[in-house]
């Protein structure tokens, strides 16, 4: 970084895998884990409040279902009643909360059951990607720069930025995701020997859980480096993705298995969430070793000596997929018609696949025809939007001025009317930030009160757009019907989060709020959730400290344990009887743990796990003596 810049770091908070990346004077890049890997998958297990994020989480979810969340994004900032599709594809529990929120539910290992927002999971996966970046970087960031899909509506970008507050982080930019992918799109042009002219380039971004399209502008500066860039128009839809793919393989699988056990294909959905989980994730493998395969097998054990087998092709899967894909390319044309005056004619120079669902032969097939040129693919679809996401925070951060980055808004705002309609105040497209008035009165005479109702959508009626909150203008003068002039506001930030404000000019009453959707947490919400992090903060930490003391110790007793054995003959009895009392002494304190790990003294099982550690050192130096005998190469 440079020296004096800030520490800002770009995020992409992904329904499949999440990233972290940086941007400094060596260019973007993503932030790998100690292992080299670069993607963290987006599944959370909670341990009886404890979290493990990423790969371990993934690959325990088979032995863990009901504690095991993952897609976790398709529930930000909805209801529960919107994500009822999803739900029989869940391994985990999803209920009402507040104002009828989505909410997991957790069963508690002593019994009874824990509530947590979507909000809640989706900071843990942000507090892991801190953790990575903090081990590269040598300090956490504060602050980044977090991707949304662009059709994520005000509640899902709100929930977003709860998420990153509750993550500790100060959110400074919220970026959508094909904005993002432009912006490495552009800036990498430069790098790759491109001189670009002005461009007009399409991102088709199918990723997990949502599907995003941009028509953007990309403008260089004199040296032929992309400067400005311009978004002329936004489409797509938040909830279609890798996700609706793999639930559409899942009921083909559900009903033969019904069909070959006998049974009904509705009672298929009374299966455990062990076995939902094992036909979502053989879904998923199936999807991705058919785009690089003509033919994946799929294996199930049903139990009393019956097996589900069966191989799936390209072909039925293409034949499965392909009124999602016509959906994508029905967003691709409306996106193109919205941007058709300000493109005036000039041609598409390039379209960027961004998402790992796009590496699907059909995708790329469609996206070709449609657009009538092969997409760009020398990006990495599953890094180029958190590469973008680093671009931005290098802006943001002052140590880059190459760059501007105009976004727009994805849908319309405005207030509802007499007789249910919506007065537009922001039109879809608008470039943000963004400021309009409109004035309006009252319809009865008298009125002393007028409610002011929010609405985000594109249909003229209320009951067709989503509502994001409403609030109330009191006090004012009684006046005929029509007298009152009422200034209503709307400011739309950088982030996309909307302001209403609302100005009687006669009397001078004013009222506003920051529009707090029916979907996201409340403010009580979000300060309870803190103030219970540092109420227990210290608990929070010895249980962390006790499950990485058993984790380390299980290890520890493995590799002494099977050294023991093999060279227990050579020991001396009372060197052998000294290991024997260590073990039993860490078992013990391992025993303790798992079954109430409040009782566990840290410091004892610190203790007990140090003295097995010092007294193992003798048998490590007779296990090397032995390994150089048998191997004398070595």
């Amino acid at each position: 970084m440079e020296s004096g810049s800030e520490l800002i770091v770009g995020i992409d908070l992904g329904t499949t895998n999440s990233l972290v990346a940086i941007s400094d004077a060596l260019g973007p890049r993503v932030i790998p884990d100690e292992h080299g890997r670069r993607l963290v998958p987006s599944v959370v297990r909670f341990d009886d409040g404890h979290a493990v994020v990423g790969n371990e989480a993934k690959s325990t979810s088979l032995d863990f279902p009901n504690t095991t969340v993952n897609s976790v994004k398709r529930l930000m900032g909805r209801s529960a009643e919107d994500a009822r599709d999803d739900l029989k594809f869940l391994s985990y529990r999803v209920a009402p909360g507040e104002r009828g929120t989505a909410r997991i539910v957790l069963p508690r290992k002593g019994g009874g059951e824990r509530l947590v927002s979507p909000e809640e999971v989706s900071a843990e996966i942000l507090r892991s990607l801190v953790r990575v970046a903090r081990r590269v970087l040598g300090r956490a960031p504060a602050k980044a720069v977090i991707t949304v899909p662009a059709y994520f509506d005000d509640a899902q970008r709100q929930a977003t930025r709860t998420a990153g507050r509750l993550a500790g982080l100060d959110v400074v930019r919220l970026v959508p995701e094909p904005t993002a992918a432009a912006l490495a799109y552009g800036i990498g042009l430069p790098r790759a020997g491109v001189k670009p002219g002005p461009r007009n380039v399409v991102v088709y971004d199918l990723g997990g859980g949502t599907f995003d399209v941009s028509v953007l502008r990309l403008t260089p500066d004199e040296g032929g480096e992309p400067f400005f860039f311009q978004v002329l128009s936004v489409g797509g839809d938040s909830h279609l993705g890798g996700d609706d793919i793999d639930h559409l393989l899942v009921d083909v699988m559900r009903r033969e298995i019904a069909a070959q056990l006998g049974l009904d294909a509705d009672r298929t959905l009374e299966l455990p969430p062990q076995a939902r989980r094992q036909l979502v994730s053989l879904a998923e493998s199936l999807k991705v070793r058919l785009s690089s395969e003509q033919a994946a097998a799929a294996h199930i054990d049903l139990g009393d000596d019956r097996v589900y087998e069966r191989t799936l092709t390209r072909e039925e899967l293409e034949r499965l997929i392909t009124p999602l894909v016509d959906r994508t390319i029905e967003c691709c044309r409306r996106a193109m018609a919205a941007a058709e005056r300000a493109l005036g004619g000039e041609p598409i120079s390039a379209v960027v696949l961004v998402g790992g669902v796009t590496r699907t032969p059909l995708v790329r097939r469609r996206v070709a025809e449609f657009f009538g040129m092969e997409p760009y693919t020398a990006l990495d679809p599953d890094e180029v939007v958190a590469l973008g996401a680093a671009v931005q925070a290098q802006i943001l951060s002052g140590s880059r001025r190459d760059a501007l980055l105009l976004d727009v808004i994805p849908l319309s705002l405005g207030i509802e009317t007499a007789g249910g309609a919506v007065a537009k105040v922001i039109i879809r497209n608008s470039t943000v930030p963004a400021r309009a008035t409109e004035m309006f009165s009252t319809q009865a005479d008298g009125q002393s009160s007028i409610r002011l109702t929010v609405y985000q959508g594109e249909r003229e009626m209320a009951e067709h757009c989503r509502k994001l909150g409403e609030f109330h203008l009191r006090d004012i003068p009684p006046m005929p019907a029509g007298v009152p002039q009422v200034e209503v506001a709307f400011l739309v930030d950088a982030n996309g989060v909307l302001n209403v404000s609302a100005h009687e000019r006669r009397s001078g009453k004013r009222a506003g709020l920051q529009v707090v959707p029916n979907h996201g947490l409340s403010p009580e919400e979000v300060e309870r959730i803190e103030r219970d992090s540092l109420t227990h903060a210290r608990e929070d930490m010895t249980r962390h400290r006790v499950v990485d003391l058993v984790a380390n110790s299980r290890l520890d007793l493995k590799w002494i344990g099977e050294r023991l054995e093999r060279h227990r003959g050579v020991l001396e009895p009372a060197y052998a009887a000294e290991l024997d009392a260590a073990i039993v002494a860490l078992r013990a304190q391992i025993e303790q743990a798992q079954h109430d790990w409040t009782s566990v003294n840290p410091e004892e099982f610190a203790r007990a796990k140090d003295a097995l550690d010092r007294a193992s050192v003798r048998l490590q130096e007779v296990s090397i003596s032995a390994s150089l005998r048998e191997n004398p190469a070595l």
